[in-house]
């Protein structure tokens, strides 16, 4: 996968990146099958199948921890102005 491909990954929205999942754990199943059943000649497939999924679930977790902390900011400055108000 080049940078170019990664950092459209970043771009994608969050319910693309969920679909690209979906779609990359499926091609990895199929690509798992086929290399068991030696039906699959270029077995590094698999590898940059597993690369592939690892590097969308990196986006998607990085969403996730985002939030989180866009979340405890929020809270925090809540949590203060109510203090300067009381």
């Amino acid at each position: 996968m080049t940078a170019q491909e990664t950092a459209d990954l970043r771009e994608l929205p969050s319910e693309e990146l969920e679909r690209e999942l979906d779609e990359s754990l499926r091609s990895l199943f199929n690509l798992r099958f086929q290399a068991a059943t030696r039906q699959l000649a270029d077995v590094s497939q698999v590898r940059r199948a597993r690369r592939r999924v690892a590097r969308v679930r990196t986006r998607l977790r990085e969403r996730e921890i985002r939030a989180a902390i866009g979340e405890s900011a929020e809270v925090a400055a809540s949590d203060a102005d109510e203090e300067e108000q009381e």
